[in-house]
């Protein structure tokens, strides 16, 4: 039997690699219809011919709870490619925005709505006041209605860059269709979080590449920021907040 090496460990899943095989494996108690979910939406996306790892099964874990089994694909994280490299940020950066705006291109109309996901997210958020969720919904329903494939988590550690310059998107569990510019909004808004300085590198060169006004993913940002709040990580709760108060001004 291969040796299991553990990749990542949280409060709710652990991911490891067992030989050939990546294995997502949740702890007992957390939702069934999640991981089906998961494993759904993973499914339309390998259809669309996007380069994603092979989905391969969904079974009970050893654990008790429920597993997500998928193929392993070798290769590094372009966040472990920047972080080594970096000098080469604003090439890797633009491979980066290259891909995104590929995944954009599909259309998989068979998954969740983004513009339902944000509504559902705010409402959810008794944390700000009703005012506050009313101009954040007002500011939902005024947005563009597109159909496009939107990741919901696009940033470089779900990035492999094989060494032929093929890539390969992982961790498709947050993916919706509908609008680019929020799908933008929560990479810049990840960003951020960690790098203010990659995050306005990353808005300008993605902007100039889709033709698309700054301002326009800015207005998606009190939205994102919001549905990031609903999460309930108070590490980012302060920075999310300032994000959210400009709803009241706009």
């Amino acid at each position: 039997m291969a040796d299991r090496v553990i990749i990542v460990q949280k409060a709710n899943k652990t991911v490891y690699r067992e030989g050939n095989v990546i294995v997502k494996e949740f702890v007992p108690g957390h939702p069934k219809a999640g991981v089906y979910n998961e494993a759904y939406i993973h499914a339309c996306v390998e259809q669309t011919g996007l380069p994603v790892p092979k989905l391969i099964s969904v079974q009970p874990g050893e654990n008790g709870g429920t597993a997500l089994t998928m193929a392993y694909v070798e290769g590094r994280t372009l966040e472990e490619q920047m972080r080594e490299a970096p000098e080469k940020t604003d090439e890797y950066l633009e491979k980066f925005i290259d891909i995104q705006m590929e995944v954009n291109s599909k259309r998989v109309i068979t998954i969740r709505n983004t513009r339902y996901k944000m509504i559902d997210a705010v409402e959810s958020l008794k944390e700000i006041d009703a005012s506050t969720r009313y101009e954040l919904l007002q500011r939902i329903h005024g947005m563009k209605r597109h159909t496009k494939l939107c990741h919901g988590d696009f940033v470089p550690s779900n990035v492999i860059l094989r060494s032929d310059g093929t890539f390969c998107v992982l961790d498709w569990a947050h993916a919706t269709h509908g609008n680019a510019g929020a799908d933008a909004a929560i990479t810049y808004m990840r960003f951020s979080l960690e790098n203010p300085e990659l995050a306005d590198k990353y808005l300008k060169m993605y902007c100039k590449k889709a033709d698309m006004a700054i301002q326009y993913i800015q207005r998606w940002m009190p939205v994102v920021a919001a549905a990031q709040l609903a999460k309930g990580n108070k590490d980012e709760e302060k920075l999310l907040r300032e994000w959210i108060s400009v709803a009241e001004y706009q």
